[in-house]
């Protein structure tokens, strides 16, 4: 069996294994459903509160929209990007010595559990969301089929660019004796500069060129504004550039910190 294959075979296993979560899922559809409210409230005091006439980087609808997109799809998120449990006690007790005797590379192996821990539970709650939110909740549809087919390309770059960059994470846990440090740290910035917390089109415009190269733009915003219009369907090649380069980056730092910290992994045991 070909390597790709072989890969295959665990992001299909570790897939059915997550969609078994079903009642998490809806509990999880609650607490989404409960903030998307409270924040779209925010919004429209905030836009209620603005000047007549005055532009706007967003319309109301819009940002509106952009919110329950994002709850839609919060678990693609790195949101806790708390690196796998199960390969941080692998890590602690000394059994990623089995994982080693595998004749698999091991941070492919990491980054396929990682896209595989976001797409799961994102396919459990994003179409019940979907389902309740644009009849009830103000969710508008896609403009054109255009722009629904250029959201859906991007989020397949968010899966793999979040993937990419939680497998890095969890490679930490190879050099740290914990790794609650980068777990606590990691999430704050992630939900700020991707958009979940607030629009990235309503940040002050002396932070929009930087907020356009971070990677983070990639996983929530970009794909968000493709679905909206908000980005016109046309800007899609350089939203999947964008992200492909950075998950090459996420990659490549991944491999790198894998590759040295075997170098030095001691796993003592008999």
């Amino acid at each position: 069996m070909s390597p790709l294959r072989v890969y295959l075979a665990v992001l299909r296993a570790r897939l059915r294994a997550l969609l078994q979560y079903r009642a998490a899922a809806a509990a999880g559809f609650g607490t989404q459903l409960f903030w998307g409210l409270l924040k779209v409230m925010v919004l429209e005091a905030f836009y209620g509160n603005t000047a007549p006439g005055a532009p706007q980087p967003m319309a109301l609808g819009q940002a509106i929209t952009y919110t329950w997109l994002g709850q839609a799809f919060f678990q693609l998120l790195p949101f806790s990007t708390n690196p796998d449990p199960e390969v941080r006690e692998m890590i602690r007790t000394g059994a990623v010595g089995y994982e080693l005797a595998r004749p698999l590379d091991l941070h492919t192996l990491w980054l396929t559990r990682a896209i595989a821990a976001r797409v799961a539970p994102t396919l459990l709650r994003a179409p019940l969301m979907f389902a309740v939110a644009v009849p009830l909740l103000g969710m508008s549809l896609p403009p054109s089929l255009a722009a629904a087919g250029a959201f859906a390309a991007a989020m397949v770059g968010a899966a793999a660019l979040v993937g990419a960059f939680a497998s890095a994470v969890t490679s930490t846990m190879l050099w740290t004796t914990s790794s609650d440090g980068i777990a606590r740290l990691a999430p704050s910035v992630v939900l700020i500069a991707s958009g979940m917390v607030i629009p990235l089109p309503l940040f002050p415009r002396w932070m929009q060129p930087w907020l356009d190269v971070l990677p983070f733009r990639g996983m929530l915003d970009a794909p968000f504004r493709l679905y909206l219009g908000h980005l016109a369907a046309g800007a899609l090649p350089g939203v999947l550039l964008h992200q492909a380069l950075w998950t090459a980056v996420f990659v490549a730092l991944g491999r790198a910190m894998v590759a040295r910290g075997l170098g030095r992994l001691v796993v003592q045991g008999g």
